[in-house]
């Protein structure tokens, strides 16, 4: 079986009273139209994986995640989509939650695991599937050599140069990725990355860590509002009003952060008037429904 693992996304601008001031051309990639739950990132995380996996004649992901992680539901969606098992390791105690609801109506199998013994996943692995020749190990939010190529393939897909360039991070592979692909494609483009994780400096080590080459770019540690997952009333005030008056939905765990960065950094004048600035909307709307009650 071959898959179909093409992958486009749309880019649509984000008009806002003070871009309109400071003279700024702001858009959003909307990598969240790419499929309903294998949405944003997570798909061309996923693209040279599988293609992997099935060179290799793999016929069962598993995978890891915490209790809401979108990468789990990417994963166990798309073993069903192409007939594939799948498991996931789940960090932390048992739970019921939709995000898992739905790995397990994709037919994934989840089993939950203290938090001690998830950080050794590769022995968690070896441990339950090392005689099962027709599992595939995949990381964490799928990080990998593999996750980094197809992330690079976002950048052939834009249809102008851009002076900065945005994405939200919490492992470094998607950024690496981009940075990949516009130092491959010889853009001048600046690349910003918004750890989403209090001390989020270690990011710059994750995205170095794939790149053999040097690039300079902007690492902003200030916008993760109390860490990952976390929110305050400020962060919650603007999702609602961007949701509301543009209709896009985006969530306070990645998406929400990083498009409130870039209204903040423009307030303060970080961008020249006439800049073209683009963010990449990841995905991850089925986390958004484990937050409701904040909002």
């Amino acid at each position: 079986m071959q898959y179909n693992l093409e992958i486009f996304s749309p880019v649509q601008p984000w008009q806002h009273p003070l871009f309109a001031e400071k003279g700024l051309n702001v858009f959003i990639k909307r990598d969240d139209m790419i499929h309903p739950l294998i949405s944003g990132n997570k798909w061309r995380k996923l693209k040279h994986t599988l293609i992997k996996a099935q060179l290799l004649g793999k016929t069962h992901l598993v995978t890891f995640g915490g209790a809401y992680s979108n990468h789990l539901l990417a994963t166990a969606s798309a073993a069903a989509k192409f007939g594939l098992a799948s498991t996931g390791f789940v960090r932390g105690e048992e739970v019921q939650n939709d995000t898992l609801f739905l790995c397990r109506l994709h037919g994934m199998n989840l089993i939950f695991t203290d938090r001690e013994a998830y950080r050794n996943k590769s022995l968690l692995f070896e441990q339950h599937f090392g005689n099962d020749t027709s599992a595939y190990f995949i990381d964490e939010g799928g990080a990998s050599p593999e996750a980094v190529k197809g992330c690079a393939e976002l950048v052939p897909e834009l249809p102008i140069c851009y002076d900065h360039f945005f994405c939200a991070c919490g492992t470094g592979t998607t950024a690496a990725g981009i940075i990949t692909g516009l130092h491959q494609h010889q853009l001048p483009t600046h690349f910003h990355a918004i750890p989403v994780l209090k001390g989020g400096g270690f990011i710059r080590h994750d995205i170095n860590d794939y790149l053999n080459f040097e690039y300079p770019y902007s690492l902003h540690t200030d916008y993760h509002f109390g860490g990952y997952a976390k929110t305050t009333p400020e962060l919650l005030s603007f999702i609602k009003t961007f949701v509301q008056s543009t209709g896009i939905l985006i969530e306070p765990i990645y998406t929400g952060k990083m498009l409130y960065a870039i209204l903040d950094l423009a307030s303060k004048d970080k961008f020249a008037p006439g800049s073209n600035i683009l963010a990449v909307h990841s995905g991850g709307m089925i986390g958004l429904l484990g937050m409701k009650e904040k909002f």
